[in-house]
């Protein structure tokens, strides 16, 4: 039966891409709704800057008239002049199991990514390490948390189908909540506190937090710099990524530390919410919010979202210092399990503190590759 495969060009169009996820995915456990107004802001040029340093296309693929799959194309202009690359990108990759289906909406993106001139394709990869990375290879039977992505199984066979082979592979932990600090841990927060320049700052209201918005993702930019794929956040984006998240954030789940009244290491986690974001099919409004909202008070499920030391104070214990302030907070709050999200498999410093303290890898994520014929 042959395929058809149409570049979205309506608003229709428009909201059967966004919709899409939401029809295939109906009915599992294991997949986590997107914030829904977040894919709509994703997706237009007013709301996500993004899009105006990128080439995009967006296609859907249609067996019998029924729409059966998705894709994204992206180039991102700004990262490839930074990087001397001339990779695209493949995103928003959703199908049912068919390779007829997976080879129309692949091979439309590179033949979209050819005729710009690119070499080669990687995927799925939004516009930066920001956005959700990879497809699911392990860890099937278990519920996505914020920001990450899940697929079923034959994803990956259908990838591998098209010619792509491995990039670099993510994984991510869980962390079992220790019933007491373990003691080299507590030796060497005993040893950093002693620094009397150092002040390790505690929150009670989202407010207190707010002066520190800024100064914490400037330090984001320094310690992310070498990551793959980190697109660093200038100063608009910076406002706008503290308001997106500003209403999901805890206060008892944010350390910073000062040394001579500047941040020099941050740690921000955030409660469970996904099992609210199903149950309201990622819609915050009217009342979505509210269900979110009881739900992080009462979860016992935590997700570490992002952490960083200034290069300058890297190896000097700052990261036990902010790792055992967030395992007392948890612990008072009833936490028994840290999810650890996305980590580079090449992390190899962040992964052995998390298997240090018991973690194991729960899930796997790859980012694919493809070089393309000149």
């Amino acid at each position: 039966m042959s395929i058809e495969v149409k570049e979205v060009s309506s608003r229709k169009e428009l909201k059967q891409f966004i919709h899409y996820p939401f029809q295939l995915y109906r009915g599992s456990q294991f997949w986590l709704p997107p914030i829904y107004k977040d894919e709509i802001n994703f997706l237009n040029p007013r709301k996500n800057k993004a899009l105006a340093n990128a080439d995009t296309i967006l296609f859907l693929a249609y067996r019998a008239g029924e729409l059966c799959g998705r894709v994204m194309g992206i180039i991102n202009r700004a990262y490839n002049e930074r990087t001397g690359q001339k990779r695209a990108r493949f995103f928003k990759f959703d199908c049912i199991n068919d390779a007829a289906v997976s080879h129309a909406l692949l091979y439309s993106v590179d033949k979209w990514a050819q005729n710009k001139g690119m070499d080669g394709v990687i995927g799925p990869y939004g516009f930066s390490d920001k956005d959700p990375q990879g497809l699911l290879i392990q860890g099937f039977e278990q519920r996505a948390v914020i920001i990450t992505p899940y697929n079923f199984p034959y994803y990956a066979e259908l990838v591998e189908n098209e010619g792509y082979g491995k990039e670099i592979d993510l994984v991510e932990y869980l962390i079992p909540v220790p019933e007491k600090i373990p003691d080299f841990y507590r030796r060497i927060y005993e040893r950093v506190t002693q620094n009397p320049n150092l002040k390790n700052l505690e929150f009670r209201k989202k407010h207190e937090f707010k002066p520190y918005i800024i100064p914490i993702l400037e330090l984001l930019n320094e310690t992310y710099s070498d990551i793959y794929g980190f697109v660093p956040l200038d100063r608009p984006e910076m406002i706008k990524f503290a308001n997106d998240y500003m209403m999901i954030l805890d206060p008892d789940f944010i350390k910073v530390v000062l040394e001579n009244d500047q941040v020099i290491s941050f740690i921000i986690a955030i409660p469970d919410l996904g099992p609210a974001l199903q149950k309201t099919k990622g819609r915050l409004f009217p009342f979505g919010f509210i269900r979110v909202l009881i739900e992080m008070k009462r979860t016992d499920y935590l997700v570490l979202m992002l952490g960083g030391v200034r290069r300058s104070h890297q190896g000097t214990g700052l990261d036990v210092m902010m790792g055992t302030k967030m395992l007392e907070s948890a612990s008072r709050r009833g936490i028994k399990t840290i999810n650890g999200h996305l980590m580079l498999e090449t992390n190899h410093k962040v992964r052995a503190e998390m298997e240090k303290m018991g973690g194991t890898v729960c899930k796997q994520y790859r980012v694919y590759c493809k070089g393309l014929r000149a």
